[in-house]
C-alpha cells in the first residue's frame, strides 16, 4: 500500500472503504425508514451527492497544497483560526470515537450474549479500543496487507449481509415520521463529518489528485450501500438492530468479525486524524501520542457515558464544518486568496459565525434538499461578494 512517495491510489481506496463500512452508517440509514424504501433511497443518494462534493473539494485542496486538513484551514482563517478549528475537530473526533466504539460494543454484546448468556457491552468496548491501539501502533504506512485482507473479508461479508436483508422483498413498514429534507440532511451529514479529515490522507498520496477522486467515489459507494442496508433492514425485516438481524441469519462469528473490524477500521481514521490535527495546536506532543490519548478518551466515554442524541451530534458537526469548508472552497477555487501567513482573518471568521447561525436557523425550516446545500450556497455567495467588495475598495 505504501511506497516512497506515499499512499497509493489503491491504498486510499481501501482506507475509505473501511471508513464507509460501519455500524454508524447502517444505524443512520435505519433512521430514514419512515419514508419508505423508494423515497428513503432517493434521500440517501441525494444527501450523499450533496455531502461528497465538498468532501472531494476539501480533498483536492489538501492534494494540491500538500497540507493536512487543519493546515489547509489556515488558507482562509490564518494561524490562530486554524487552532480554533483544530480544537473543535479533535473534540468532535473524540466524540466520534466514543460513538463508534459504543455502537460496535453494544452490537457485539448482543451477539455474544447468545453464546455466553451475559450481556457486557463495556468489555467489548474495551476490546475494540485495544484493537484500535494496535492499528495506531502499526501505523497507517504499514497497514497495506492488513487492510487488503480485512477489506476483502468485509466486502464479502457485507454482500452476504445485503442478501440477508433484502431477500424478503416485502415491505413491513416502519413506525415514526421523517420529512424528506431531514432524511437528505442525515445522509449529507455523514460525508460532511469526514471533511475535516480527508486531506490528512490525500496530501501525502503518491497521486494526490487521483487519490482524492477515488477516495470520495469509494466512500460514496460504500456509505450509500451501508445506508441502504440500514434502510432495508428496518423496512423489509421490521428490525433496526443489525446485530439481531445477523443473529437471526446465523452469522455468529462472522457477525462479530464484521462489527469489530468495521468499527476498528473506521474509528482508526478518527483517532489518527485527531493526532494529525493536534499538530496544528501544539508540537509538544507527537501525533501518535495524541491519537492514543484520543482512543483512550473515546473508549472511556463509551464505557462510562451513555452516548445518545446521535442525530443531534451529526447536525452539530454539519453546522460547524459546512460553513468552514464553504469559505475555504471559495477562497481557494474562486477568489484565489491565501491568508496562511496571517494570525487570524477576522472577516472570514465573522462570515463563519454567520454561516453557523444560518445553519442552526435552517434546522427549524423544511427544504427538500435539507440544510447543508442552501447554507453552503449562501455562504459561498456571501464570501465571494465580500471578497469582490474588498478588492474594489482596495483599488479605489
Amino acid at each position: 500500500m505504501e511506497d516512497k512517495q506515499g499512499t497509493t491510489v489503491f491504498g486510499s481506496a481501501l482506507i475509505w472503504f473501511g471508513a464507509a463500512v460501519s455500524i454508524a452508517e447502517i444505524l443512520t440509514g435505519s433512521l430514514i425508514a419512515p419514508l419508505g424504501f423508494s423515497k428513503g433511497a432517493a434521500a440517501v443518494v441525494i444527501g450523499h451527492i450533496i455531502g461528497c462534493i465538498p468532501l472531494y473539494l476539501a480533498g483536492r485542496i489538501g492534494a494540491e497544497t500538500g497540507k493536512s486538513a487543519m493546515e489547509t484551514v489556515k488558507i482562509s482563517f490564518g494561524q490562530k483560526g486554524s487552532v480554533f478549528f483544530s480544537v473543535l475537530n479533535v473534540t468532535q473526533l473524540v466524540g466520534w470515537t466514543a460513538v463508534m466504539i459504543i455502537g460496535g460494543g453494544r452490537a457485539v454484546a448482543v451477539i455474544a450474549e447468545k453464546y455466553t448468556g451475559t450481556y457486557n457491552s463495556s468489555l467489548w468496548c474495551v476490546v475494540i479500543g485495544l484493537l484500535i491501539i494496535v492499528w495506531i501502533k502499526i501505523g497507517i504506512k504499514n497497514l497495506g496487507k492488513i487492510n487488503t485482507f480485512t477489506m476483502t473479508a468485509l466486502f464479502s461479508l457485507t454482500v452476504l449481509l445485503s442478501f440477508i436483508v433484502f431477500r424478503g422483498g416485502t415491505a413491513l413498514g416502519s413506525a415514526g415520521s421523517m420529512s424528506f429534507g431531514s432524511a437528505v440532511e442525515l445522509s449529507a451529514a455523514m460525508p460532511l463529518s469526514w471533511i475535516p479529515l480527508i486531506s490528512d490522507y490525500t496530501h501525502n498520496s503518491s497521486n494526490p489528485r487521483k487519490a482524492s477522486l477515488v477516495s470520495v467515489l469509494v466512500y460514496f459507494a460504500g456509505s450509500t450501500w451501508m445506508y441502504m442496508i440500514g434502510l432495508g433492514a428496518s423496512i423489509f425485516t421490521g428490525e433496526s438492530d443489525i446485530a439481531r438481524i445477523m443473529l437471526s441469519a446465523g452469522l455468529g462469528v462472522a457477525a462479530v468479525f464484521i462489527i469489530v473490524i468495521s468499527t476498528v477500521t473506521t474509528t482508526f481514521l478518527d483517532v489518527y486524524s485527531a493526532g494529525v490535527s493536534s499538530s496544528s495546536i501544539t508540537d509538544r506532543v507527537s501525533s501518535t501520542t495524541t491519537a492514543l490519548i484520543a482512543c483512550i478518551a473515546g473508549t472511556a466515554l463509551a464505557v462510562f457515558t451513555p452516548i445518545e442524541q446521535y442525530e443531534n451530534f451529526l447536525f452539530l458537526i454539519g453546522s460547524v464544518f459546512a460553513p468552514m469548508i464553504s469559505i475555504l472552497i471559495t477562497d481557494f477555487f474562486i477568489l484565489k486568496k491565501d491568508h496562511f501567513s496571517e494570525s487570524l482573518n477576522i472577516s472570514n471568521f465573522i462570515l463563519w459565525i454567520a454561516g453557523f447561525v444560518l445553519y442552526r436557523g435552517f434546522m427549524a425550516m423544511e427544504t427538500v434538499f435539507g440544510n447543508t446545500l442552501p447554507v453552503m450556497a449562501a455562504v459561498i455567495v456571501l464570501v465571494t461578494a465580500a471578497g469582490k467588495a474588498r478588492e474594489l475598495i482596495s483599488r479605489s
